[in-house]
């Protein structure tokens, strides 16, 4: 696979951790714990996946050129601002939601993954809109 491909890779791996995180989040309201375990376990793999590949693709390609102009550059810059600020914020709130739900601490894993929740969703969600509008929307020309 070519590195140019990679982002392909990285919105799908974020569009699979959104559809894993609403199952979870279906099972756990629906009362069923140990099918809401495994799909919160797997949106949390398909997520150290995603940043494994991100950082290599980082690595090797630098940052993408946004190419839109005009109104659309601040909607973009305020979507990507706001992404990253969350993503950042994942990287403890992820595995301290996850630690307190596998160490049988379920009231406070309760209580934090009403903020884990949202906020993971929303990093994978807009992952797909800035790679969308990135990639195929505003593709920088060059120039």
């Amino acid at each position: 696979m070519e590195i140019a491909q990679l982002p392909h890779v990285l919105a799908g791996l974020n569009l699979a951790s959104v559809a894993l995180l609403s199952a979870g989040w279906k099972r756990i309201r629906g009362g069923d714990k140990a099918a809401h375990k495994k799909m919160m376990l797997a949106a949390a793999g398909v997520s150290i996946a995603f940043l494994a590949v991100y950082l290599y693709y980082h690595a090797n390609s630098g940052l993408a050129k946004f190419g839109g102009e005009g109104w659309i550059r601040p909607v973009y810059f305020t979507i990507l601002i706001a992404h990253v600020v969350f993503a950042a914020s994942m990287i403890l709130l992820v595995p301290g939601t996850l630690f307190l739900a596998l160490t049988g601490r379920f009231e406070t894993h309760r209580r934090v993954a009403r903020w884990t929740l949202p906020i993971w969703l929303y990093v994978s969600a807009s992952g797909v809109a800035v790679y969308m509008m990135a990639v195929h929307l505003f593709a920088y020309q060059g120039g």
